[in-house]
This record gives C-alpha cells, sequence and structure tokens, in this order.
C-alpha cells in the first residue's frame, strides 16, 4: 500500500503537512539531497514514530532542519567561530553543522548526545513545510534503515506506503546524496561525513584544514557512519578500475557505470551514472540507478569506481558501505 501523495508545490499540500507535524503527524518531504522523514523535532513521541517506522536504532542520530539559518540558536549552541562561517556560506544546502544542543531537543533526537546535528536544505518545498509548522523537523532519510535512500516520491510511497501520514512530492533530488557533516563540537572542524559539499569547499570557506573522523568504535556520532548503510539487498563490489567482459560463468550480474563500456561486456542490465562525465550527474542518478539495479533479481551487481575528488568521495563513501558485508 502507497502512503497519500500530494504535490509539494500546492500551498494547500505544505498547510496540511504543517497540521500534520504539529499534531505528532510524520511527513515525507523533498529537499535537494534526498527525501526526508519528517517529525517535530519537540516531540519526543512524534520522533519515536520515526524511528519505529524506519527501524532505526536508537543509536543512530537525526539530523534537525530549519528553515532558516537564524534560527540556528534555538536548537544548538553557536560557540564555534566557523558555524556562521559555514551557514553563511552553504545554506541553504547540503551541509550538516553538529553543535552542542540545547535542552530543549529530545535526547531520542541526539541518540543521547550533548550534540546535535542541523542543516537548512536548499528544496523550498522544504523551507515552506518547515516554516509552516513553526517548528524545526528531524528527519533521516524516508526509507527503511540502511538501505538505499530515495530520490523520488514513489520510492517513498513504495518503501515505507501508509506507515506516513503524507508525502510531498516535489520531484527527483538534485543532488542526490546525503548532506555532508561536519563537527564543530570541539575546536577542530571534522568531516564526519562527505556529501554534497566537498571537504575543499569546506577548507576554502574556513581558511583552515578539515579534520577526518576515524570510524567510530562505538556509537555513531551522526548518520551514515556505520560500516554498512545505503545497501541494496543484492551484493554489490567495487571493481578496481573500468568494467572488462563478464565471465560466462558469473551469473546474472549488473553493472553500474561511469560513462558506459566502450562495447557488449555481457552483463545482464547496465546503468550508467555519468554519461557527461560529472560527478554531480553521477551523484544525483547513484540511489535511483541502484535500486533500479537491485530490483532485477541479479546475481550480484559490480560497480565502476570514480575518481575521489569532490563529490567523487561521497560518491565512493556510499559504494564503499552498500558493498560492506553485513
Amino acid at each position: 500500500m502507497s502512503g497519500r501523495v500530494l504535490p509539494a508545490d500546492d500551498p494547500a499540500a505544505i498547510s496540511e503537512g504543517a497540521r500534520l507535524l504539529q499534531g505528532g503527524g510524520l511527513v515525507a518531504f523533498p529537499t535537494e539531497t534526498v527525501y526526508g522523514l519528517g517529525a517535530n523535532a519537540f516531540e519526543a513521541r512524534a520522533v519515536a514514530r520515526v524511528f519505529e517506522v524506519k527501524a532505526r536504532p536508537s543509536f543512530d542520530p537525526l539530523i534537525v532542519h530549519l528553515s532558516d539559518r537564524a534560527d540556528l540558536g534555538s536548537v544548538a549552541v553557536v560557540a564555534h567561530p566557523g558555524a556562521e562561517r559555514l551557514a553563511e556560506r552553504f545554506w541553504p544546502g547540503p551541509l550538516t553543522l553538529v553543535l552542542a544542543r540545547r535542552p530543549e531537543i529530545p535526547e531520542i533526537v541526539t541518540a543521547g548526545l550533548d550534540t546535535v546535528g542541523v542543516r537548512v536544505p536548499a528544496h523550498e518545498a522544504a523551507r515552506k513545510l518547515i516554516r509552516a509548522a513553526r517548528t524545526p523537523v528531524a528527519a533521516p532519510s524516508a526509507n527503511p534503515f540502511g538501505y538505499v535512500s530515495p530520490t523520488t516520491a514513489p520510492h517513498v510511497a513504495e518503501l515505507l506506503g501508509e506507515a506516513v501520514d503524507l508525502i510531498l512530492d516535489g520531484g527527483p533530488c538534485r543532488v542526490g546524496v546525503e548532506s555532508t557533516i561536519v563537527s564543530l563540537a570541539t575546536g577542530t572542524p571534522t568531516l564526519l561525513r562527505p556529501g554534497g559539499v566537498s571537504r575543499e569547499e569546506l577548507e576554502e570557506a574556513l581558511g583552515t584544514p578539515v579534520a577526518t573522523c576515524p570510524p567510530p568504535a562505538g556509537d555513531p556520532l551522526a548518520p551514515g557512519q556505520l560500516a554498512r548503510h545505503y545497501a541494496t539487498r543484492t551484493p554489490l563490489r567495487i571493481l578496481p578500475g573500468p568494467a572488462g567482459p563478464l565471465s560466462s560463468d558469473s551469473g546474472r550480474v549488473g553493472l553500474l557505470a561511469w560513462r558506459g563500456p566502450a562495447a557488449d561486456t555481457g552483463y545482464a542490465a547496465l546503468e550508467v551514472l555519468a554519461p557527461d562525465g560529472r560527478a554531480t550527474t553521477a551523484a544525483a542518478r547513484l540511489f535511483a540507478a541502484l535500486r533500479r539495479l537491485d530490483a532485477l533479481g541479479l546475481d550480484a551487481i559490480v560497480a565502476e569506481p570514480c575518481e575521489e575528488r569532490g563529490l567523487g568521495h561521497a560518491i565512493m563513501d556510499r559504494l564503499r558501505r552498500c558493498a560492506a558485508r553485513a
């Protein structure tokens, strides 16, 4: 069964979504990165429904979404001088800042951490929804925990169905991979998850190097840090380079290619991420392509790697977590 879907550019739909959020409901909404599953960030019971619907473990924190960067102080303590600089440069946009949380934010949102991840999405419908609801919105991706993230409203309807009170359809997501997460909770800016804003852009804006967080030994400090995440049900393997011909005894294998093979190489299915060679195109297509391959009942999926520069960091991060064994 599919959840109720309304167009995100309809003011009546935005009003309906805001009413549902105010009443403790769940609303799936578009952002420039992926579709989010939103609840009133100040209502612990509503946020608990997000964890239940997604089957998300309680140790994995959520990101709080704002309609305007002027509201940052309502959910976080802005002590690091880089916070305002990054917010001014990249908000609205695909950047999440991790800061000390305000006590008004329930612990379930932050998985008991003293920090909270916050961002202002670049999708106009998302900001209109949050503004109309008159509350920050806690929202992870609108899909079962650990699976490929949704980048269209039909993805959400197929995956979560009537467990969601309303799905706002804002079309395909422009960026297609989740936000970059940077912690400013300590003195050194630290990259917790690569995403739609590159490390190079962050360092240029801050005028200082950005450290890399090692894999957490215990519970994650931010979403997307688990070894296996964004995963297809079909086993995926990353190739060392461009795809070659497939051996005859490999079974039915799908290929996730960068620009496409030069000739027929024997794969049962082919998805091309970047026919124009652009990482922005590949990122926008990544999750939808993985979903299509995963739906074909293949024996395996193999993926060509891309250059790890700019958005390439985020693309390879998602592929490595998809390929990791459970």
